[in-house]
């Protein structure tokens, strides 16, 4: 059965902000419906059905915390990221307090609302059984006793590099955002873009190690401009 993607709801009253960050979040995959005011903001997310709702703090008709506490009252299942205006430091304590389950704070990286975009689905997902083992033609790795071997040669990987692979293995053959690894194995930083270079170094580090060539993979695909792709090749990884 193919996987419905995540439905986010986007109240936004700056029409150019509001078009580039949908543009961005349904280039990572996600479907996007708009509302430009707090009330048509408000009636949709209690008519439909959604993952995510991204709530501005600043809307005309109706404020962000407005729409939040009526959600709140009516669905409060519903996970809600606010956006704040920078300095604003009451606005995002008062959003956390009516029950807000994380916040952006303007301006900010389109890398970094993907990055909390993804860590507050993961968080409202029932937990996923990771593999416990990856098998690729001469590569062997228990992810449960953290060992590895190379053509039945040991390899030191540091832990960040088991989770590395333990996160690439759960999504074989799919590729997964730098944003998605950063938020996954690292948590969310304040300055996303450092950090996803950081992401970066590692993999670098842990190919070399591997004996895989970037521009020849045979583990570790990059999906530029995104992230990286492990190879779905033979072998099968087994899950608890």
């Amino acid at each position: 059965m193919k996987l419905q993607r995540p439905r986010l709801l986007l109240v936004e009253d700056d029409r150019d902000l509001g078009a580039g960050l949908k543009d961005a979040l349904e280039l990572e995959g996600y479907r996007v419906r708009q509302a430009l005011d707090g009330r048509a903001g408000l009636s949709q997310a209690l008519s439909d059905q959604y993952s995510l709702v991204i709530l501005d703090v600043m809307l005309p008709r109706l404020s962000g915390f407005d729409v939040l506490q009526q959600i709140r009252r009516r669905r409060p299942a519903q996970a809600v990221l606010m956006l704040t205006a920078r300095g604003q430091e009451i606005d995002r304590v008062r959003g956390l307090r009516l029950g807000a389950d994380d916040y952006v704070t303007k301006p900010f990286s389109v890398a970094e609302l993907v990055a909390r975009v993804a860590a507050i689905l993961r968080r409202a997902q029932p937990a996923r059984a990771l593999p416990e083992r990856l098998e690729l033609p001469g590569l062997v790795v228990d992810f449960r006793s953290r060992k590895a071997s190379l053509r039945g040669a040991r390899v030191n990987l540091t832990p960040r590099e088991f989770e590395i692979l333990n996160a690439l293995s759960a999504r074989r053959g799919d590729a997964v955002s730098r944003e998605e690894l950063l938020a996954v194995i690292w948590g969310l930083a304040d300055d996303v873009e450092v950090s996803t270079r950081t992401v970066d170094q590692h993999v670098v580090a842990l190919r070399r190690k591997l004996g895989d060539n970037a521009a020849e993979p045979r583990i570790i695909e990059t999906v530029y401009g995104h992230g990286y792709r492990l190879a779905a090749a033979e072998g099968t990884g087994s899950r608890s």
